[in-house]
């Protein structure tokens, strides 16, 4: 199950990884507005939907698998790093004694 998980994975990081270098950027489109061709893939406009749907389609696979992975490597057996660290027990420290509380008597009250 772990194996199939850390294949499944990696292939989905390396096509996230791909897929987003092959997309061409936000200012990729400046080139061709002063005469220069456009050198698309998939076509003039159809290519920025596939190429979002197969990238939005790769990150919601490596999140899974990563969130997959996370909780099958967690088991019943782990256990904290701090249980193994002696408690000292600590006295007060010396001060001057706490007087005990008296009620306060309101103001109308006093004669």
């Amino acid at each position: 199950m772990d194996t199939l998980l850390i294949i499944i994975h990696t292939m989905a990081s390396l096509a996230l990884i791909l897929i987003v270098l092959l997309q061409k950027g936000k200012g990729a489109d400046m080139g061709a507005a002063f005469g220069g061709a456009t050198q698309t893939l998939f076509g003039g406009s159809g290519g920025g939907s596939f190429m979002g749907k197969l990238t939005t389609a790769a990150a919601v696979v490596f999140m899974l698998t990563s969130l997959s992975l996370s909780y099958f490597t967690m088991g019943p057996d782990t256990r904290s790093v701090m249980e193994t660290v002696p408690v000292e027990e600590q006295a007060p420290p010396p001060g001057p004694a706490i007087p005990d509380a008296r009620p306060v008597m309101p103001m109308n009250d006093q004669n």
